[in-house]
Parts: C-alpha cells; sequence; structure tokens
C-alpha cells in the first residue's frame, strides 16, 4: 500500500539533565527507548534535535553577575560605558545588565525605538507617525520619551523596560542616562566606549562605531568569551544566547557543540546501522504576526549540526506543476507526471519558475524552528525532538 504520511515529529521526553550529565548517551538512550516504546523504526536520514538549553545545562556553562562585572571592568576601566541597543527581556538581558552595570561607574544605555531588534516595542510605530518622529533621524532623551508616550508596558510581560533596566542600573551602583536612537553613532556624542548589546546587525553595529571615532567597542560576544574566575564561557558568542539561570548567574550559549552531534551520530550508527543526521537548536527563526517579536533571540539557530543537514532545500512547487506544467491532466496521469518531473529534477532549482515560492531558507533554520515550536519553551518536558521523513518528497 501507498504510504500516506509525510513528514512526522515527535518531542521525546528524557531526563531533567543536570551538570556532568553525558548528554550524548542520554539522547541515544532516550532515542532508542521511545522508537522501541512507540513502536516506530530508526531510519537513515532521520534527524534528532536537542535544544540548547540541555546541552548547556549538562556542560555546566554558567556564570555569576560578579563574573560578567569582572569581565566588563577589565575591558573598560573606570569609563562611561555606553550599552546600545539591547533587547528587551528580563530572561535574555536582565542578568547580563546587572552584571554589566555591577563592572561600571556611569552607563548611557541607549535603546533603539519604536521596537528592539527582535520586536520587542517600546511604542506602536503609529505613536511615532501621530507625534510627528522619525525614527531614524530623532534621538529622544528620556524625559521627551515620557513627554510624547508616557508609560508604555509591554503587552506580553506587562514591564516598563526603561523604567526597569534603569532601576536595575542604579540598583548595581552605576549612574544611568537613558536615551533613543536607532543610529549608532549617536552614542558617539556621550562617551566614546561603547558595548553593542545587538546580537544579529552587531557587526555593522561596530563597523560603524569603529569607522567613526570610538576608542573602545566591544559586544556581547566579546564578554565572557573566556572563563573568568572559573566560570562558564563560549569562545564563539559570549553573552549572546545567554538566559536567566537564577537571580544573580547566567546560563551561557552551549559550547563546543560540534564533537557532541557527532558523537550522538556515531553511537546511532553503531548500535542501528543507521545513519540519522543531529543538531543543537535553539530559538527558531519566526516572527509572530500579532505580538510583532521576531523569535530569533539567539546568535544562531544552531550552534552546531551532523554534515547532512548543511545547505538549503532543492524543491519545486507542486501546484505549480499542476496548474502550469500539468494543467491538461488529472487523477492518476497527473500523479505519474509530477512523480517523474519530480524524481528528474535538477539539482540546482535557483531562479527556476517551478520552485517559485519555495523557502530557500538554510535547513537547519527550518528544522530548528520546527523543532522549537515542537518542544515549546515552558514544561512539556520534551527537549529532543524526533524527525521523520522530512527530506522525503511527493515519489517516496
Amino acid at each position: 500500500m501507498e504510504r500516506l504520511v509525510g513528514t512526522v515529529v515527535r518531542g521525546l521526553r528524557g531526563p531533567i539533565i543536570n551538570e556532568g550529565d553525558n548528554i550524548e548517551q542520554i539522547v541515544v538512550d532516550t532515542v532508542l527507548n521511545a522508537a522501541k516504546g512507540e513502536g516506530y523504526a530508526i531510519d537513515d536520514r532521520d534527524i534528532i534535535t536537542i535544544t540548547e538549553s540541555v546541552v548547556a545545562r549538562a556542560q555546566g556553562n554558567y556564570a555569576t553577575i560578579d563574573n560578567i562585572a569582572t569581565d566588563v571592568n577589565a575591558k573598560f576601566g573606570e569609563d562611561t560605558i555606553g550599552v546600545i541597543f539591547p533587547i528587551l527581556s528580563r530572561n535574555r538581558f536582565a542578568n547580563c545588565l546587572r552584571g554589566i552595570a555591577k563592572g561600571a561607574k556611569k552607563i548611557v544605555l541607549m535603546l533603539s525605538y519604536p521596537s528592539d531588534e527582535v520586536g520587542n516595542h517600546l511604542v506602536e510605530i503609529d505613536e511615532l507617525d501621530v507625534k510627528g518622529i522619525n525614527p531614524w533621524t530623532d534621538v529622544l532623551s528620556e524625559a521627551d520619551f515620557r513627554k510624547h508616550f508616557g508609560c508604555n508596558k509591554h503587552p506580553f510581560t506587562g514591564v516598563d523596560y526603561i523604567e526597569y533596566y534603569k532601576g536595575l542600573i542604579e540598583e548595581e551602583g552605576a549612574a544611568c542616562e537613558v536615551i533613543f536612537s536607532n543610529n549608532p553613532k549617536t552614542i558617539l556624542d556621550y562617551t566614546k566606549n561603547v558595548l553593542t548589546c545587538d546580537i544579529h546587525s552587531r557587526f555593522r553595529t561596530r563597523r560603524i562605531l569603529t569607522n567613526n571615532g570610538a576608542e573602545k567597542v566591544y559586544g556581547l560576544d566579546d564578554i565572557l568569551k573566556e572563563s573568568i574566575d572559573g566560570s562558564g564561557f563560549n569562545e564563539d558568542y559570549g553573552l549572546l544566547g545567554s538566559n536567566k539561570a537564577t537571580e544573580d548567574s547566567v546560563k551561557l550559549f552551549p559550547n563546543n557543540c560540534q564533537p557532541i552531534v557527532d558523537g550522538i551520530q556515531a553511537k546511532i550508527k553503531e548500535l542501528t546501522g543507521k545513519t540519522i543526521e543531529v543538531m543543537v537548536y535553539g530559538d527558531g527563526a519566526f516572527k509572530d504576526p500579532v505580538g510583532k517579536i521576531w523569535e530569533l533571540a539567539d546568535p544562531v539557530v544552531s550552534p552546531g549540526y551532523t554534515a547532512g543537514l548543511d545547505g538549503t532545500p532543492n524543491e519545486v512547487k507542486l501546484k505549480y506543476l499542476a496548474d502550469n506544467n500539468f494543467s491538461h491532466l488529472r487523477g492518476e496521469e497527473l500523479k505519474q507526471e509530477i512523480s517523474k518531473y519530480i524524481k528528474n529534477k535538477n539539482e540546482d532549482l535557483v531562479g527556476a519558475m517551478e520552485a517559485q515560492g519555495t523557502t530557500p531558507r538554510r535547513l537547519t533554520d527550518l528544522i530548528g524552528s520546527l523543532s522549537d515550536l515542537t518542544s515549546g519553551s515552558g514544561d512539556k518536558g520534551t527537549p529532543m525532538v524526533y524527525i521523520q521523513g522530512y527530506f522525503d518528497n511527493y515519489t517516496k
């Protein structure tokens, strides 16, 4: 009988992961036990994905706000620090900001507006139109912002992030001035020493600052690139991708994931004879159309994946073929002709009309988004996701 199911995605429940646990063995055991318990086979080109959080937990990749403060102070000393373009998040940035403030004497906090980089709004863009404010050219003080827009709380968290971030800085003993601008060069009117906190635009921001007279420029990815007093670290991303762990610590993005995914792949191969793909995933790459929040607060969707997940899909659009190439056919004859077309499709469909409307995103970004939506960010308890049939098409 013809197979009637394509891609199947299963969230797998494993044990609670603690520091020092053998994450490779736990993943392998979880995958094999789930397959046995649910009655499905392990096949070549199946995919196992593991959330970055449990990998970092197993690595013990944690740091305290004191560790952050030590690194910040070593880089900036007594200079006033311009802290620019942070995202508005208690989970992602609050403890990082506390550590930064603890290592500084004065901070000029420059917020982008109407929203941060990932879509958390300080004010709706329509309000800027009403007030005649141009976010690309106008620089606002805290008093200016309050005069025009008053107190705006985040619609999901109920937090006034201007008040919240300023309060965190002052609680750590640093003076704070808040300004609003989308131009990196604005901060140079206040200080020549800058810590850029943006994620995906960080390289451009640093280039602009360096080319326009900044004296010291670091990014969050420069903080905790190496261990401070025995802390965790991330040699590629520093504080980027970190999350709040306790009131005084953060969990960093996992370090050196490649040996982990390769090790899991090798163990599964040894035990089953099948070659599956493996990746570690963080935030998915998608946008909430209602809240307007762009989900990707991690520096990458996947910090480590096996070689078979490199590249992008090479797919044709079935409805295009049915409406154009084979519009004169119906039923079984249409099915046969489309199947034949797929089997003989070119290896590179970039620019081909038959591929229009397909998604030319990286496989790791697509699979990471699928995994993130499956595992969720709450109490589902499925930090591993098993995906079958992802690489199948209409002919399989």
